[in-house]
């Protein structure tokens, strides 16, 4: 049986961004797995009861989502206001949406507080990048489920064909 792929709403067309985007990603296999019946798309923050839009957020004091999970992080949008429980709410459905359905895989959105994967932002809302992780994807890979960003979409197709 072929795995199925956990992806970010947003990547997959939904305008569920903080801003009101969404960021399609189209690659012939991923449209291919969808219409097999083999991606789930789904958005930790809009799940959690967020607005789109909302304001934007990032882990604070280029933290990441690991340090979240643990209690010494938040998660705050740019006014101060602290947004970590619905980001671990979002993460913790994430999670268990991704056990329910068998998820090996994951295509989250890098660069987000909750999917970002490989980089997220330093919590100084400069638009500066520090190696990192979001909330969501530091969980699902604390549960052994393999997390992809787009960049590395090629690795993420031989695992999934």
């Amino acid at each position: 049986m072929k795995p199925t792929l956990l992806i970010s709403g947003c990547l997959s067309g939904q305008p569920v961004r903080y801003d009101g985007t969404a960021r399609t990603l189209m690659q012939d296999s991923l449209a291919r797995w969808q219409a097999e019946g083999r991606v789930i798309a789904f958005c930790p923050e809009t799940a959690a009861g967020l607005p789109t839009p909302r304001p934007p957020a990032e882990i604070i004091r280029s933290q990441d989502g690991a340090a979240v999970l643990d209690g010494s992080g938040r998660v705050c949008e740019a006014d101060g206001h602290d947004v970590s429980a619905p980001f671990l709410t979002g993460a913790y459905m994430m999670l268990d949406l991704a056990r329910r359905h068998d998820c090996r895989f994951a295509l989250l959105m890098d660069g987000s507080p909750s999917c970002g994967s490989s980089f997220i932002y330093d919590g100084r809302f400069t638009g500066t990048r520090h190696a990192g992780q979001g909330v969501t994807a530091a969980l699902l890979r604390r549960n052994g489920i393999a997390v992809y960003a787009p960049s590395l979409f090629a690795r993420l197709e031989a695992m999934m064909d």
